[in-house]
């Protein structure tokens, strides 16, 4: 497989699964979620070796470093050649701990609800 001598931004961050499609990932660049050295940067700038790029994918901002090139779209094992992960472990946290909780908690086999309990839920609603 030949390496490409530039590629774009957007390109890459796809071809190297930060984001599920080019569109995403160009419009992640065009609102300022991405950053290389402390710079936004629009979809059309092009990717150098070394870098490292802060993008931020819904609530996790993942840091990956580029290893190489890389303008097609490939397997997930294969992307460890080409893009180092750099994200730390509390932003994987992060996505665990939004799951929703129950706003009210009942026992299993606590029984039917009583009339506070209803009243309770009528109340937050």
């Amino acid at each position: 497989m030949d390496a490409p001598q530039t590629v774009r931004i957007d390109k890459w961050l796809w071809s190297a699964r930060i984001f599920k499609t080019r569109s995403l990932a160009t419009a992640a660049c065009r609102a300022g979620h991405v950053v290389i050295a402390s710079q936004p940067v629009k979809p059309s700038r092009e990717v150098k070796i070394n870098e490292i790029i802060i993008a931020k994918t819904g609530e996790i901002t993942r840091t990956v470093k580029v290893l190489a090139l890389l303008d097609k779209r490939v397997g997930a094992q294969v992307v460890k050649n080409f893009a180092e992960d750099l994200t730390p472990a509390s932003e994987y946290q992060k996505k665990k701990e939004s799951v929703l909780e129950p706003i009210f908690f009942r026992p299993k086999g606590s029984g039917r609800p009583t009339k506070k309990d209803r009243r309770d839920l009528e109340k937050f609603f």
